[in-house]
């Protein structure tokens, strides 16, 4: 939940934001059950919605507008917040806005103060998304390349996990990558030995657990092979975003999701971006995993363009960021 003022710019347009966490929820799962995350989202989200309007210091009529995730993702989780959204429109006599989670990502940097500008290549890199994407403006996207199985922080969390790790094991992993030895362990850079922007880490992840399994499973070990992982991730994702840079003919980076917030990976792209003589651009560690100011932010801007969404609950479980309407 965040409240985003259009009159402001920069960092400071973000009033208040809140974030709860159902990491506790799922980790005796080992992962997202819908059922149970639909079920906390009804019981957190009202309070979450006072909170945030408390922290900004503002009321509910002070509100000029609604944004709400409508998809991609959990169908469940996605009409909760859809139709608490679209009540509030409904009750204040606002406009709402449907936002594709995808593009709050993508456009997250774009909050920071110094916002790149289009055109450039976005990497969206989280637990279910590793995509190369070319910003020609906001609402205009043309896939590059994307995953063809696993995306990285998919790979990150299962490694994780066969390794041993507690759950959400992506994190954990890139804390104990730091405790490693560089070199240790080398694994495949997947798919850089031949053309294209395509990726692929479900065979990376299959090396760590042969790896493992052959080791001495000490500690020393893990954190070595957490080590080697990483590498080759973070090499694998620097490899294909400065071919990007290249197709897209630019040299301003955009980094987004989850995995974002990793630092080896924000300090490689960094400096290839500074080698190519341009920028490597990222949101706030805070703002790089899901979360309502993302949301709140791409959603002003399609209000702000005049766009909304019809006035229903309506969700897109499935959706192609390139078809969504220019800015």
């Amino acid at each position: 939940m965040a409240v985003y003022d259009t009159d402001l710019a920069g960092s400071a347009a973000l009033r208040a934001h809140a974030v709860y966490s159902q990491i506790a929820l799922h980790a005796e799962y080992g992962g997202v059950v819908p059922e149970l995350a639909s079920r906390d989202h009804v019981r957190k989200l009202l309070p979450l919605v006072r909170q945030t309007l408390a922290e900004a210091g503002l009321g509910v009529g002070d509100i000029d507008g609604v944004a709400y995730t409508a998809g991609p993702g959990l169908v469940g989780a996605l009409l909760v917040g859809a139709g608490v959204a679209r009540s509030l429109a409904w009750a204040l006599e606002v406009p709402a806005v449907g936002v594709h989670h995808m593009e709050g990502h993508l456009l997250a940097p774009l909050m920071e103060d110094d916002p790149p500008q289009a055109p450039f290549v976005a990497l969206l890199v989280s637990g279910g998304h590793t995509q190369l994407v070319a910003v020609d403006a906001i609402g205009q996207y043309r896939l590059l390349g994307e995953t063809l199985d696993d995306a990285a922080g998919e790979a990150f969390d299962k490694t994780a996990k066969l390794m041993g790790l507690p759950y959400p094991g992506g994190p954990q992993l890139a804390r104990l990558a730091e405790q490693g030895t560089p070199g240790a362990y080398r694994f495949a850079r997947p798919m850089t030995d031949r053309p294209g922007l395509d990726f692929s880490f479900s065979g990376l992840k299959t090396q760590v657990l042969m790896a493992w399994r052959d080791s001495d499973q000490s500690e020393q070990t893990r954190a070595d092979i957490a080590r080697g992982f990483e590498d080759a991730v973070v090499e694998t994702l620097s490899i294909k975003c400065e071919r990007a840079l290249e197709a897209a003919g630019t040299n301003v980076i955009v980094v987004a999701g989850g995995v974002g917030a990793n630092k080896r990976l924000r300090a490689r792209l960094q400096q290839m971006a500074e080698r190519l003589g341009g920028r490597a651009c990222f949101p706030r560690p805070a703002l790089c995993t899901d979360n309502g100011a993302m949301i709140a932010f791409a959603g002003a801007l399609r209000l702000q363009a005049g766009q909304h969404s019809p006035p229903k609950v309506d969700v897109t479980p499935r959706w192609d960021m390139a078809t969504l309407p220019a800015v």
